[in-house]
């Protein structure tokens, strides 16, 4: 098949992917947590809000979508073994009742092995699992026959330790350079979008009296 025809098929697959895309779904209240309910926004860049306005990051646009606490505990340029190291010391500062779980990007960029990486997720999302935390993991999607997709071994982990996944916002913030700042980071316009995700997926899923 020649390279015009590849292209061809990979504009046709953009058009076809955002047509029926639902990730735009707004949080519309109908479903609530509890208002102590605290939640515990883990991750790299992404979570910490790289060059946007400490209001427009997605805890921030989450915290109040939800009405809850949402402590954003993002660190630019962490990786996966570097969030295992620092991620003990947050559960056991905060307690929250929720962690939000958005790591593997900077792995993904200097080519870790995705073993690895699924490694250390997996003890990430035990130690909390442990401490009777809810558990959101957020897939990070990488750059596969020119379009990016959100990566194995998210949708490998949230089966194993039974989380719920949201495997559609950054993918579409990636494939959308309208809804990102540079070529890795979401704008505002991208933020609202995974927020909303987030707080559709937290309130259809979190049980208050969640335990194992």
């Amino acid at each position: 098949m020649s390279i015009t025809k590849l292209l061809l098929l990979a504009v046709v697959a953009v058009f076809v992917f955002n047509y029926f895309d639902t990730t735009d779904e707004t949080y519309d209240g109908s479903l609530a947590v509890p208002i102590n309910t605290k939640i515990l926004a883990f991750g790299d860049s992404i979570t910490y809000g790289y060059r946007v306005d400490s209001e427009k990051n997605y805890p921030s646009i989450l915290s109040n979508l939800l009405q809850s606490e949402v402590i954003n505990a993002g660190l630019n340029g962490e990786t996966t073994k570097e969030g295992l190291e620092r991620l003990p010391k947050l559960l056991k500062k905060y307690k929250p009742q929720i962690l939000i779980i958005c790591e593997g990007g900077n792995d993904l960029l200097r080519s870790k092995k995705f073993s690895n990486i699924k490694a250390n997720l997996a003890k990430m999302i035990e130690l909390a699992q442990k401490e009777k935390v809810f558990v959101v993991l957020i897939g990070v999607p990488y750059l596969e026959y020119l379009r990016y997709k959100t990566v194995d071994f998210y949708y490998e982990l949230a089966q194993e330790y039974s989380v719920p996944l949201e495997d559609k916002a950054l993918e579409k913030i990636e494939n959308d350079s309208t809804l990102k700042i540079d070529e890795v980071h979401p704008n505002a316009k991208g933020y609202t979008i995974l927020s909303n995700a987030l707080a559709n997926i937290i309130t259809q899923n979190y049980v208050p009296s969640f335990s194992y």
